[in-house]
């Protein structure tokens, strides 16, 4: 699985979890369906490819204003569960943005 289609599995569970867990849907609501394909489109457009950082550590800012802050939203509620209801990816997502230094997408152009 190359880095595109990982990031766009993390930030579907990250989606989901927020959904079903704090706003207590039993399923998707259609905010939550929009934010995901939304982030898959941004992600499918990324100019980086399967060099792309984390998006915390991205030069580029790629989402519109109103859909940053939903995603914002949800990361700061489903980033520390992520650890217990997807640790290879919550392990995954963290050891990545330990270990790339800030800029170093800008350094391989």
């Amino acid at each position: 699985m190359n880095r595109i289609e990982e990031e766009k599995k993390t930030v579907e569970a990250m989606i989901r979890l927020y959904c079903l867990k704090y706003e207590k849907n039993k399923e998707l609501c259609n905010d939550c369906l929009e934010l995901i394909e939304y982030a898959n489109a941004r992600l499918d457009r990324c100019k980086f490819g399967n060099n792309k950082t984390t998006c915390q550590k991205c030069p580029v800012h790629c989402y519109r204003k109103d859909m940053r802050e939903k995603i914002r939203k949800v990361m700061k509620f489903a980033g520390p569960r992520m650890i217990l209801y997807h640790p290879i990816m919550a392990i995954k997502h963290l050891a990545r943005t330990l270990t790339e230094p800030n800029n170093n997408i800008l350094q391989k152009q």
